[in-house]
């Protein structure tokens, strides 16, 4: 029976001085640690030892370097959670080739906008090979129709061609490592340039003074390949660290959520990361009868980022896993983006969630967090979690709108500069322009504060609703809808619209499960008083079908898109706003004809 690669290695273990991936891969070879995938029944169905990745690697990349491409040429890889992924991209590393790894998510449009989008990302990153595993291969050939590319296919097309005797000079630091293109929640994505000195640079602060990696850890992710907390965390980070990582792709994972437990529970595993909503999904899905199954004591970082962070999931699933051992402690909250390589800051390690609450009238009408006792105030509160302190290097800056700098716990746009960060996006000189200075400080377009050393996130700018004067975060909105027996998390989505009269109105999106009329009137006077009562304003409510809410390629949900959508679904006068009559009515019910009252 096929066991997984160990977790102990002889090998000393090593986080930093390395000048490109490809020497990581070198010497994480020497050791018997590698990555194992698992399948939608929690099967093992794949070992692959870091001394047999880079072997297939170097032989593949000795077949590209036949290609005669110029050093630096984008290869776009469609990133399924797959075996041949990896030997592609550090191929690539072996071959002076950027890879790009674009969504393998057929799901989120079915087959003719996976094909569209696919289109677009090999246009925009100028790719002169692409590759997909066997599954993909004929969305991939869809797209590249009509485009002049060197090279497209599976790995075993391209293992079919004859292999060059030697391979170029190794990457130079300041090379390209990769592309990593954006979530696209706000707008296309946008292909991050990541340079190798950037890349194991925020690997090493990872490694070092996030997780504070040790020896006999081990790494287990169903995040998408990707992703940047995919890709950069849970692929190139085990790498770097010489640690075995067990993998479980992405769909199995949101068919049967319970198998992350499962894999993590067997193999020991000490490091998994999620999204928020995966935690929810985990815990929702749990049995009573699952919880003697597992052994959760030695999950010792569960860290949790990509999107904002609400303590009420998490603690649902540590308060039902407790009977398994897993210690709410063990949460690590942490905040980044592609165009920092991937991380910025880790709360302390062993902290769990530490949640600041603030008087959320006060934060909506002077952007100010003024703590509150949660328990004794009679306002309104807001809850936000530490993300900790930013790592070595880094400086974080708080600016208003005039470019200031703004003090302690009032909010702002969050500015970095830091040693991994992008060095533009590519191909986008414009969008490059708008987000990096030349003094090299990034516009991160997320909206925050600093209390103390510890940054706290509150939302991002382009996403904040401003109604009548006031300053409205979506997911507050979200978070009234999601707290209804008919609504589940991540089953809506906030945004505004103009008015004929030129103001914003608010609107929220619903994903109901009801389908009864009646049921669907309450719902939406239940919101709108809610919403009235708690922030003064009168709302849009439209009730849709489950699995109307558009998400990007890493699974988020996109309020641009929904905003789109919405705008698209909805009669528009010659100017482009709401017409009168349906912002009078107050609600639009999609489940069925009408069930506004």
């Amino acid at each position: 029976m096929q066991q997984p690669t160990p977790t102990n290695n002889a090998l000393p273990l090593k986080t930093s001085g390395f000048q490109s991936l490809a020497e990581a891969l070198d010497y994480a070879a020497k050791g018997t640690t590698g990555v194992n995938f698992y399948n939608g029944r929690g099967e093992l169905a794949t070992t692959l030892d870091y001394a047999t990745l880079r072997e297939q690697a170097i032989a593949l990349a000795q077949r590209l370097h036949q290609l005669n491409l110029s050093r630096g040429s984008t290869v776009a890889l469609v990133a399924d959670t797959h075996p041949e992924f990896l030997t592609f991209f550090f191929a690539c590393q072996y071959a002076g080739l950027v890879p790009v790894p674009l969504p393998a998510a057929v799901h989120l449009g079915g087959h003719e906008a996976f094909v569209e989008h696919l289109a677009m990302m090999l246009d925009d990153c100028q790719a002169q090979v692409a590759f997909a595993p066997p599954e993909y291969v004929h969305f991939l050939e869809e797209a590249a129709s009509g485009r002049d590319l060197v090279a497209v296919g599976a790995l075993a097309d391209f293992m079919s061609l004859p292999a060059a005797a030697s391979l170029p000079a190794p990457p130079q630091s300041d090379e390209l490592a990769y592309l990593q293109y954006t979530s696209g929640s706000t707008r296309f994505p946008r292909g991050t340039m990541i340079t190798q000195r950037a890349v194991l640079s925020n690997l090493a602060g990872i490694l070092q003074y996030g997780v504070q990696i040790r020896r006999g850890d081990r790494f287990m992710s169903w995040l998408p390949f990707y992703h940047d907390m995919g890709l950069v965390g849970l692929i190139l980070g085990p790498v770097v660290s010489q640690l075995s990582v067990d993998y479980l792709g992405t769909r199995e994972f949101a068919m049967r959520p319970r198998l992350w437990l499962s894999i993590v529970s067997s193999n020991r595993a000490t490091i998994s990361f999620s999204p928020p909503f995966g935690y929810a999904l985990c815990a929702r899905r749990l049995r009573d009868s699952d919880l003697d199954r597992y052994d959760l004591g030695h999950w010792r970082v569960a860290g949790v980022g990509a999107e904002m962070i609400r303590s009420g999931w998490l603690n649902a699933f540590s308060n039902r896993l407790a009977p398994s051992g897993f210690s709410p402690q063990a949460f690590m909250p942490c905040y980044g983006m592609a165009e920092c390589s991937l991380a910025v800051s880790f709360s302390p390690l062993t902290q769990g969630l530490d949640i600041d609450y603030v008087d959320a009238d006060v934060l909506a009408k002077t952007k100010q967090a003024k703590a509150v006792d949660p328990n004794g105030s009679a306002c309104r509160v807001n809850e936000f979690v530490n993300c900790g302190r930013p790592l070595p290097d880094y400086q974080v800056e708080i600016r208003n709108d005039h470019g200031e700098v703004v003090n302690e716990r009032e909010c702002g746009v969050i500015f970095l500069k830091g040693p991994s960060l992008m060095s533009g996006y590519a191909n986008n000189p414009e969008a490059t322009q708008s987000a990096l200075s030349e003094d090299g400080w990034l516009n991160t377009g997320d909206v925050g504060y600093r209390a103390g050393d510890a940054l706290f996130i509150t939302g991002r700018a382009k996403d904040l609703l401003v109604i009548n004067g006031r300053n409205i975060w979506p997911q507050d909105l979200e978070y009234i809808a999601e707290q209804q027996p008919e609504v589940r998390p991540e089953d809506a989505s906030a945004f505004s619209v103009p008015s004929e009269e030129g103001s914003e109105v608010a609107v929220l999106v619903v994903q109901c499960r009801q389908t009864d009329a009646f049921v669907q009137a309450r719902l939406i006077e239940r919101l709108k008083d809610r919403i009235q009562s708690e922030f003064g304003i009168a709302c849009l409510i439209e009730l849709v079908p489950l699995h109307t809410l558009p998400r990007t390629s890493s699974g988020k949900l996109s309020r641009s898109g929904a905003r789109l959508d919405f705008l698209k679904r909805n009669a528009l006068d010659a100017n482009g706003t709401l017409s009168k009559a349906l912002l009078d009515r107050g609600a639009v019910a999609a489940t069925t004809a009408d069930a506004s009252p």
